[in-house]
């Protein structure tokens, strides 16, 4: 009797995909990967303060709302190019653009320089981070992808907790340039790793077919809105009020031309990357949203918990990245741990529940945090909070994969990684926003009167806190904690709306299959067959040999 054929566009995971030495080389090149962009995204929290004083720069908030920008703006592109082109080649140009961009990073004469660097690795970040979450879905089924994703997790949680300590050694010994050029070795590897390694399939088709295939109308749609939101963010309550035509303008386009590109994409796009089915279950959009929210919080906490260390403790940028090293050791462990019980229960809900609960609880404890709490409370405050968003960052993955079919992989990822990165610009600009706001109130006079920028010189300030004389400096200091209490007030309030979005969340199984339109190349394939046919082979005739010999 003939084999029944599999069902189209799946197949199960050990029948097309063997776990062998290029599997696992190709697991390290996205792992890398993982790493370098969180490392990115963490290590100029604690040196920025640094950075900002030595090129004399006022607009210190574009320099993470940059990056962020970038990343976001076009990571739905690059997963579309991915469709279109095959995963291989957009992942190394987005390692190419990443390591281009430290280049110019480093190289910096002045803030201006350093955001346009800043711009460029976000351009590769967000094509990293989107292709390695594709990537992986190519080639584990969703219920085996908790194990790997909690190692992904462990390589994000590692980089963002190490950065600050990195970037805090080399801003306190005056070679913060070394931030950056540090990323062009470790591109290297990776670049090596994609290249050698990755060979999946590509799509067939000319290359007028595949341009011809590229959503145009949706990509202007989504960089043009994405673009003008992060601007009204950013300028909100700093260069204008936020009651403005100058706010409101760019925010309301902004806004409405993001629910424009869904509408768009959902309906009219011949070849959307966004489709309907993505985005039109409740489950699903509850693990957006919890995404969205998560993200947000943990770029806040990783922007902001550094300069509080600095400005409340009078300690250097890298005691201030030891402080905050905690995030990454628990965050990694906890959402490792979360992905092994989600793929050992085939269940994500309750692991949410209880990530969202840890984030919440530990949001509001860091509120409670003024200029003379024990270092002790603030660091164990920070690790509670760590452990909430290490499991959500692994488990949100889940209820949005899980509604939908294999094939929609990655336009599902590619969604996910756009609101997880669109969220870190909320992060950035809100929090530096409340933060600055803040500050205008509750810095003394005589301490802002130093610096005609204004508080946002003030901010670049903090390394100097320490030298002022008594009682400015107390005063300085109670402004600050005070400052960044209503940061953490924030937090709060966006951790309370995650855990009642996960509240909307059903049970979905999770799929044990891959999409078999991509994967590893048929040549590849073969050659690990016929090494497979071979050990059995040889397994066979030892049997047969000591059989006869019996």
């Amino acid at each position: 009797m003939s084999a029944k054929p599999l069902t189209p566009a799946i197949v199960p995971d050990n029948t097309e995909h063997p776990r062998d030495l290029r599997f696992w080389l190709v697991f390290l090149a996205l792992f890398v990967c993982g790493f370098i962009t969180a490392l990115e995204m963490g290590v100029i929290s604690a040196s920025l303060p640094t950075i900002v004083d030595d090129l004399q720069g006022t607009q210190f908030i574009w320099v993470g709302s940059a990056y962020a920008l970038a990343a976001t703006a076009l990571i739905p592109f690059s997963g579309g190019l991915a469709q279109l082109f095959g995963r291989r080649p957009v992942l190394l140009a987005s390692v190419i653009l990443f390591a281009v961009g430290s280049v110019v990073c480093g190289a910096a004469k002045n803030l201006n320089m350093l955001i346009a660097g800043r711009t460029i690795q976000g351009l590769g970040g967000g094509g990293m981070i989107s292709l390695s979450q594709i990537v992986l879905a190519d080639l584990v089924p969703l219920r085996d992808r908790g194990s790997f994703n909690g190692l992904i997790t462990i390589a994000y949680a590692l980089g963002c907790g190490i950065s600050p300590v990195v970037g805090g050694k080399l801003a306190a010994i005056g070679q913060w340039r070394w931030i950056f050029y540090l990323n062009v070795p470790i591109c290297g590897v990776a670049a090596a790793l994609v290249s050698v390694f990755l060979r999946l399939r590509t799509p067939a088709g000319t290359l007028g077919e595949k341009l011809r295939r590229i959503d145009y109308i949706g990509n202007i749609l989504v960089i043009g809105a994405t673009t003008s939101t992060v601007l009204a963010l950013s300028w909100g309550g700093i260069q204008f009020s936020w009651n403005s035509a100058n706010i409101l303008a760019p925010l309301i386009i902004g806004l409405l031309g993001l629910g424009l590109f869904l509408v768009y994409e959902a309906r009219f796009a011949s070849n959307p990357m966004v489709p309907l089915e993505i985005i039109s279950t409740r489950t699903g959009l509850s693990g957006y949203a919890q995404t969205f929210f998560n993200s947000m919080i943990l770029i806040t906490v990783i922007y902001y918990i550094e300069a509080y260390f600095q400005a409340c403790y009078n300690v250097s940028p890298t005691a201030a990245g030891v402080d905050g090293l905690g995030m990454g050791l628990v965050a990694s462990p906890f959402g490792f741990f979360a992905g092994i019980v989600i793929q050992k229960t085939h269940s994500y809900r309750v692991p949410l529940w209880i990530g969202w609960i840890f984030v919440t609880v530990g949001s509001a404890l860091l509120s409670t945090l003024n200029a003379d709490s024990p270092r002790a409370a603030s660091i164990g405050y920070l690790v509670i909070t760590s452990v909430g968003m290490g499991i959500v960052i692994l488990g949100s993955y889940f209820p949005v994969l899980a509604p939908v079919s294999v094939t929609k992989n990655a336009h599902a990822l590619s969604f996910l990684v756009f609101l997880r990165n669109f969220s870190g610009v909320w992060g950035v600009t809100i929090g530096g926003t409340v933060l600055q706001n803040q500050l205008r109130k509750k810095l003394p006079a005589e301490f802002v009167a130093q610096f005609p920028g204004g508080v946002e010189i003030a901010y670049a300030a903090i390394p100097v806190i320490g030298t002022l004389e008594e009682p400015l400096r107390t005063q300085v200091r109670n402004a600050f904690a005070d400052s960044f209490k209503a940061v953490w007030w924030v937090t709060t309030g966006i951790a309370g709306l995650g855990l009642l979005f996960s509240l909307a969340m059903k049970h979905y199984p999770l799929h044990t299959a891959v999409d078999k339109d991509w994967g590893f190349e048929e040549a590849e394939l073969s050659k690990a067959n016929q090494l497979e046919s071979n050990l059995h082979a040889k397994t066979n005739s030892n049997e047969s040999v000591g059989q006869n010999e019996l």
